[in-house]
């Protein structure tokens, strides 16, 4: 591959996995230390719905459409949860595993009954994305970088998951010291007078975004492992939040990075003839970095001694 065909083929897809990857872990480290992982899951499972009414009634794939309705699905869903484990009586995991699967569901067949022949937008591009896709036509080589005319011609979805990473980042930065003491004691941080409830609430909103942002690229499902993966990486590595946070933002592009150019051409190392999803492989690598962090992580926790 030259240059030209670098820069319009496969520049734009790596970054927006990376800002992707980095996006989804910076407040995945957070539901990690809360033990609320996977609140990740039950997002990627709610928003769906929500994303494809606000497609269905605006007939564009827009950000502040897809994040009106994944709010609006969100709370549908606490409301039905609520009402759930009220009338039937049922414990809170019980109901939500009914209304998460339920909405999953239901978006599913809403896609599945709509016309979306105007827009790339079907059943396999929202389970698992298209950052393939994602590429830029108008570009020539690396002198486009500089072109004004060219750089229009960027995918749209670049400047989203731009704008969606910096928002997620100046939140994290601005709350970073009531979040964390509210991350490792609510009782201390309600004892300083800190809204505990609103800190819980405002970090499910932005790792709603986060999953709003990145479900162009990498789908509603695939991006349950962008929240998980890097951060519990970056756990096994060190013990203090900073350094954690740093390694789960490294972590998230090296898989990005690696996930992309091991879907294109490790099929063809191998005597393959097709490449797979670059999404999928991207978490696949997480999944790899995880592991070999359980294996030799300083700080994993070895197993108690057998009697």
């Amino acid at each position: 591959m030259n240059g030209a065909e670098f820069v319009s083929l496969s520049l734009p897809p790596i970054v927006i996995g990376v800002l992707v990857a980095v996006t989804c872990a910076l407040p995945g480290n957070f539901l990690l230390l809360r033990r609320q992982a996977l609140i990740g899951d039950a997002i990627s499972h709610v928003v769906l719905p929500g994303i494809v009414v606000g497609f269905l009634l605006t007939g564009a794939v827009a950000t502040w459409p897809m994040l009106l309705g994944a709010s609006v699905a969100a709370i549908a869903a606490v409301v039905l949860i609520e009402a759930i484990r009220r009338l039937g009586q049922i414990e809170a995991g019980a109901a939500m595993g009914v209304v998460f699967t339920t909405l999953f569901a239901g978006g599913v067949l809403l896609l599945e009954q709509s016309d979306t022949s105007s827009v790339h937008l079907d059943v396999e591009h929202a389970l698992y994305g298209n950052l393939e896709s994602l590429i830029w036509l108008e570009a020539t080589g690396w002198s486009s970088l500089a072109d004004p005319a060219a750089l229009a011609g960027l995918p749209p979805e670049l400047f989203r998951i731009a704008g969606a990473a910096g928002l997620v980042a100046l939140l994290l930065a601005v709350f970073w010291r009531p979040l964390k003491i509210a991350t490792f004691d609510e009782n201390y941080a309600a004892a300083l007078g800190l809204p505990v409830t609103a800190i819980s609430l405002g970090l499910v909103i932005v790792s709603a975004i986060a999953a709003v942002a990145a479900f162009d690229a990498v789908g509603s499902i695939i991006v349950i492992a962008m929240f998980i993966c890097p951060p519990a990486t970056a756990r096994l590595l060190t013990d203090r939040l900073g350094a954690q946070v740093a390694w789960s933002v490294a972590l998230a592009a090296i898989a990005a990075v690696a996930g992309f150019v091991l879907a294109g051409y490790g099929p063809l190392w191998l005597g393959g003839s097709d490449a797979v999803s670059a999404a999928g492989m991207i978490a696949t690598v997480s999944g790899v970095l995880l592991g070999l962090a359980a294996l030799v992580g300083p700080h994993r926790r070895p197993l108690a001694a057998q009697p």
